[in-house]
């Protein structure tokens, strides 16, 4: 399978939805980039690590990746490899015995944050759902198929109200092509 490493690049709101972040992600080339949606407490998450506030070295996550990675000699892998029904989904796996645990995409990110273990996506799967990176962007491409259910409800919603019909069409077209799926 031919994978790409990614590069966190940063954490972003969504305009109008204060429930809905995103997570942005590069290749390493920094010419391509994909967003992964994420709750409103996992960008809470992101912002006490990049601020270093200093509770964070005592923290959960950091605890248990401080007690994997000084008791063993254990080596791990994430990795993005699909999408259903507007959610990423990940991997990690042990490098030796490819033994693979699901997990969500914004938690893998968040591991990989903190960890340093290597975050790849599925090429196919980056070629499919990226956007051309632009460093200094003050906004950005979010394919539709990439936000969840409750996010399309809530973007169909607002963009009746606001009278956008032509993107209301468009995001109901995407919910019925799930319900088609299911």
């Amino acid at each position: 399978m031919d994978k790409i490493r990614l590069k966190f690049k940063g954490i972003s709101e969504i305009v109008g939805s204060e429930e809905v972040g995103l997570l942005v992600l590069t290749d390493e080339a920094e010419a391509r980039q994909i967003s992964i949606t994420c709750d409103k407490a996992m960008l809470y998450q992101f912002e006490l690590r990049m601020q270093r506030a200093p509770v964070v070295g005592r923290l959960l996550p950091e605890v248990l990746w401080q007690i994997i990675s000084t008791q063993s000699e254990l080596g791990f892998e994430l990795m993005i490899n699909s999408l259903i029904d507007g959610q990423y989904r990940a991997l990690i796996y042990n490098k030796e015995t490819l033994e693979p645990i699901s997990l969500r995409a914004s938690d893998a990110v968040l591991l990989a944050y903190i960890s340093k273990i290597p975050l790849y996506i599925e090429a196919g799967l980056m070629q499919k759902q990226s956007v051309e990176y632009y460093r200094d962007s003050k906004g950005m491409v979010l394919p539709v198929n990439s936000i969840s259910n409750e996010m399309l409800r809530s973007a169909l919603d607002k963009a009746v109200k606001d009278e956008d019909y032509e993107l209301a069409s468009h995001l109901r077209d995407e919910m019925r092509r799930r319900k088609i799926k299911e």
